[in-house]
């Protein structure tokens, strides 16, 4: 089984990390960040995941997702890949996204490491 390294980032902190696969939830999925109630919470706050995973395609996307690590893995190369997983701030979106991902992936028997690269940095006024 191969090792994956996921990284939740946020796009208005910085580059994205080199990684594999970048996953940008930016345009196509409902940010959080807009109802006040959520601003100042994360990815790890029950509220947001709830949002988050009621959002039109964030399980398809997954799906989808592991699909293309499995594939990877398949390759030559296929022993560890990178999976970035990016919104605006970091805080949100990918934070939810890296999360159930690699729950996912450990299901499969994946070794599974997350880093949340922006999750402590301030929520991005927009």
């Amino acid at each position: 089984m191969a090792t994956v390294a996921i990284v939740s980032f946020g796009f208005l902190h910085d580059a994205a990390p080199e990684a594999d696969v970048v996953l940008d939830l930016r345009r196509a999925f409902r940010d959080p960040h807009v109802d006040p109630r959520m601003q100042q919470l994360t990815g790890r706050d029950r509220l947001v995941r709830r949002a988050v995973m009621r959002t039109t395609g964030i399980r398809p996307l997954l799906r989808a997702t592991v699909r293309q690590v499995l594939a990877y893995t398949k390759g030559p190369k296929g022993d560890h890949i990178v999976v970035g997983s990016g919104c605006a701030g970091g805080r949100h979106r990918s934070v939810v996204v890296a999360e159930r991902l690699a729950r996912r992936l450990r299901r499969r028997g994946h070794t599974v490491t997350v880093h949340h690269r922006d999750i402590r940095k301030p929520v991005v006024q927009r």
